[in-house]
Formats: C-alpha cells, structure tokens, sequence
C-alpha cells in the first residue's frame, strides 16, 4: 500500500523528527529595542507552528556578534542575557510536540549597521553599501570563537539541533566565494584556502554541541565568476568528514541580482549534492505543493521538505498536505473538533 514519505519520520542523529516537514529560519526583525533577545512576537508566531504539526522548526538567522547582525532588530545568541527566552521559547514548542533549532549567522558585508562592519576583503555588496572592513587574523579567530560561544549557548537554550548559515551572501558565504574573498592569505585563495573559515568554525562548535548539525549553503552564485553546484558537491564532501549531519540547500544572494524563480527551482542542486556527495540534504525554495514535495522524497532528491513563505501563509500547511497525500496526521486534541 502507497504511503506518504513527506510523513514518515526522519532520523537525525539520535534525535527522531516526527514527519518531514521543516520550516525555514525566516528573520523576523522583531528585536525592536534592539537587545536580540526573544519578544512576545517570537513566543506566538514559532509555537503556532508547531501547533500546526511542523516537525522541526528552525528559528530565524541569530547573531553571533552584534556586528554580526543584519539589521538592529535581528534576534542574538551573542549574549548570556539571551538564553532565558530562548529557552522559554524552546520550552513552548517542545510542548506541541515538535522539534526545534536555531541558525546562528554573521551578516559580513550585508550588514546595516552604524559603525563598521566586516568581510573577508574590502569589497561592497554593490553601489548602495558599505565598504567592509578586510577581516584581520585576529577578528576571524575571535568570529570563530563567537560561533562557538553561541553553538554552547543554544545548548543551554535546549534546542535540538543547530544550523550555521554559510548561505545568502553573508559572512561564511563570502569566504566561500570568490566574488567576495579576495584574500592572499590561508583563508582565500583556492577552494581550501577560502573553506578554511567554515571548516573552523565546524571544527569549533562541535566542541561543544553534540548535536544535530546543519549547514545552509548557497550552491550557485549565479555567476559566471562564482561557485556552482560542482563546487559545493566538493565542499558538501569536507562537511560530511567533518560531522555535518545534512546540508540545507538555498542558492544565489552573494552578488546582486536575483536568479530566474520558479517552483522548485533549487531542488536539482539538493538532489545533485545529494547524490554526488552522498549526504542528507534538505530542499528549499517555492516549494507551496504537498504533490510537489512528496516527489522530491519519493524520488529521492531530498531528504527533508524545508518551507519558508508558505508557513507564514498557512501555519497549518502540514493539515492541508496530509489530506491531499491520504496521510494521518494527529491534530492537537484541543482542535479535534475543527480537523
């Protein structure tokens, strides 16, 4: 009898997620007092999801640093101030019964900040930007340790699993790219030298996170000086070496100009990598069909079905696509009634 992959459960590490279903780290830019720390916005709008039936739910880009945000109003794990409504939040949707992580991130050049902001070499992002300043020795080893610091703080916040964002054109993505990294020293140069950055701070935070470990990538800069797919299959290699349970799969943002959008247009690059570098991967981007995602998993061109607007559209997606695939999916008992 046919059965509906997009709601088997998936394991990841020890931890056991109950359906396929992820919802993408979205920022919010609800920090409006500018302190980072989790508001009653975030308390309301990621337990709604897991009311919904979500089985993992990432939250949004949180700044290592302060000069690690995108904007004031970014949340942080930069600070011990943060863990406790971080780890009320966690508290409230371990208590739907789904799982939880958080993406730790550093903007670089894509910063809006007052005061300066940093990046692999001096490069804007393009005409209307800040000229970042060219990251010395000294403020990649402290960036390290600050991703490491937070990666320790999402632990005390009990979150499940932990994302770096190396993705987007922010800071790892810039070291990754050689649109952006024009540096002479061991972290630019050729594909080792411009990983180093990102090897390291793997290296870091696992030592203290034992946890699952998700990395973002951007896999096609969209253009023609800039990474492809076969680049990142050769860096999803050195993630699986080291211990990265599953790369998550976006693309593009490194340089201006957006790529050709249409549904499901970065699904070929999960399912290259994921075959080609033989790791777990997940699949991002237009992504609205419960049909559309159920393909991708029985086709076996990803291993998890991310979505980003449409869970802000429908925090109970995950309702709708059980009753187009014939799948069960248990609702909270309180909305028995209604289901």
């Amino acid at each position: 009898m046919w059965k509906s992959m997009l709601f088997t459960s998936y394991p990841l590490q020890k931890l056991t997620l109950k359906n396929r279903i992820v919802m993408s780290p979205m920022c919010m830019y609800s920090c409006l007092d500018e302190t980072g720390r989790v508001t009653d916005w975030h308390k309301i709008h990621y337990p709604a999801r897991a009311v919904g039936q979500v089985g993992l739910i990432i939250v949004e880009a949180s700044a290592v640093t302060p000069q690690g945000r995108i904007s004031p109003y970014d949340l942080g794990i930069w600070s011990d101030d943060q863990v406790p409504g971080l780890r009320e939040l966690t508290g409230l949707v371990h208590g739907q019964g789904s799982h939880i992580g958080i993406q730790l991130a550093h903007a670089g050049r894509k910063a809006v900040l007052d005061g300066p902001i940093i990046a692999p070499s001096a490069i804007p992002f393009d005409d209307k930007s800040k000229t970042p300043e060219a990251m010395t020795a000294q403020q990649i080893a402290e960036t390290v340790e600050a991703f490491k610091a937070a990666a320790a703080r999402a632990k005390e916040a009990n979150f499940d699993v932990v994302e770096i964002h190396a993705a987007h054109g922010y800071l790892i993505n810039e070291f990754l790219s050689p649109l952006s990294n024009r540096r002479e020293d061991e972290y630019g140069g050729d594909r080792d030298g411009r990983y180093r950055f990102l090897r390291e701070i793997i290296d870091s935070v696992k030592t203290v996170w034992d946890g699952p470990l998700l990395v973002r990538i951007s896999a096609h800069d969209y253009h023609p000086d800039g990474l492809t797919p076969e680049d990142y299959v050769y860096y999803a290699r050195l993630m699986k070496a080291q211990g990265v349970d599953l790369i998550d799969v976006s693309s593009g943002a490194v340089v201006g100009g957006p790529p050709k959008v249409y549904p499901g247009y970065q699904v070929p690059f999960a399912e290259q990598i994921r075959r080609s570098a033989d790791v777990p991967t997940g699949a991002v981007g237009l992504i609205t069909q419960a049909e559309q995602a159920e393909e991708i998993l029985q086709n076996g061109r990803a291993d998890l079905i991310f979505l980003g607007r449409e869970l802000l559209r429908d925090p109970f997606w995950a309702r709708t696509a059980a009753k187009q695939l014939r799948a069960e999916l248990t609702p909270p008992k309180q909305y028995t009634r209604g289901w």
